[in-house]
């Protein structure tokens, strides 16, 4: 196809060429002469011209073409060099991602732990608050108990000291209304 396209090119400037050259030879001689014969040698050497334009065209298009694909080539590898960084960068913002989760759920499982520790704390001190409680309040029944079982016991030891203060009173007036002899034993018995 290429060839085809610089036989076309070659047949162009041919004509051009002689057209030129008949538009110069018109304006030097101001005479059109007839169409001049070119020799076999002249045709040979625009052949040849014409073969080595096109030979030179093919290879500026094939240079050209061989540029493109470089160029082609190189957007590709920039391409490919871009795509590989962005899923490297993507690699990475997942990594610091997937830690800063991890972080984040470290962080709330030791704020659990310690909520729950202190939980624990609190109830202990509870736990132990109340015992200290119930410890004094036991104290307290305890001491009252004891307190109301002496004074239950100097309230005894009170009646009994009346009962003995009675007794010895009334023995006292006993014996002085009937003499000392009236308490004597009786010898019989």
């Amino acid at each position: 196809m290429n060839a085809h396209y610089a036989s076309r090119a070659a047949a162009t400037l041919a004509m051009l060429l002689s057209v030129c050259v008949q538009a110069a030879d018109t304006e030097l001689g101001k005479a059109v002469p007839e169409t001049p014969a070119i020799s076999a040698d002249d045709l040979a050497a625009i052949g040849e011209r014409i073969r080595q334009t096109g030979a030179q065209i093919r290879a500026d298009i094939k240079e050209a073409r061989a540029r493109l694909d470089a160029q082609k080539a190189q957007e590709e590898a920039e391409r490919k060099r871009d795509a590989e960084q962005a899923r490297l960068q993507a690699i990475r913002e997942s990594k610091n991602r997937q830690a800063a989760e991890a972080a984040q759920t470290r962080a709330r499982q030791e704020a659990a732990a310690q909520a729950e520790q202190a939980a624990r704390e609190r109830q202990e001190a509870l736990r132990a608050q109340r015992q200290q409680t119930e410890k004094a309040e036991k104290a307290k029944r305890e001491e009252q108990l004891a307190l109301a079982a002496q004074s239950t016991k100097d309230e005894q030891a009170a009646r009994l000291q009346t009962a003995k203060e009675k007794a010895a009173e009334a023995l006292s007036q006993a014996r002085a209304s009937a003499g000392v002899r009236a308490f004597a034993e009786e010898p019989g018995r």
